[in-house]
């Protein structure tokens, strides 16, 4: 599912792809040959006609080109889940930014377009909720 970009207006990009029209929120994958990244993650937002797509970038936009190629992923952008990610700090498409160590393949990942969890779900039970500053505490 190649695309092509067609036009770039700061973080807005649009993309055109030949008899495949990507949903709305499935990820776009840009091969960067810049040193700053390797890749750029475009968000669909909107179907704009004719097999053309705008979407959001995820990163700066420095460097893309008109008929640059690109990919559909074929689902929405995922982040890692878990224990493994108690303490972290990640980008907005999932990859960590604190120096630590890459979270494993195997971690399970969740699309960061969900529904909220029902209130079923949620905990009612009354607790105390420690923040580490004496005076609130």
């Amino acid at each position: 599912m190649k695309g092509k970009i067609i036009q770039v207006m700061g973080p807005v990009v649009d993309v055109e792809f030949d008899g495949y029209l990507p949903e709305i929120n499935e990820a776009i994958d840009v091969v960067l040959t810049n040193a700053n990244a390797d890749r750029l993650v475009l968000e669909v937002a909107a179907h704009i006609g004719d097999s053309r797509v705008r979407t959001i970038a995820m990163d700066m936009t420095e460097g893309l080109q008109r008929g640059q190629e690109c990919n559909a992923t074929g689902g929405p952008i995922k982040v890692p889940v878990g224990e493994a990610v108690l303490g972290r700090i990640f980008n907005v498409i999932g990859d960590p930014v604190d120096e630590g160590e890459a979270v494993s393949a195997d971690a399970p990942r969740w699309s960061i377009h969900r529904a909220a969890p029902s209130f079923e779900e949620q905990s009612t039970k009354t607790e105390m909720f420690e923040t580490g500053i004496k005076v609130v505490d």
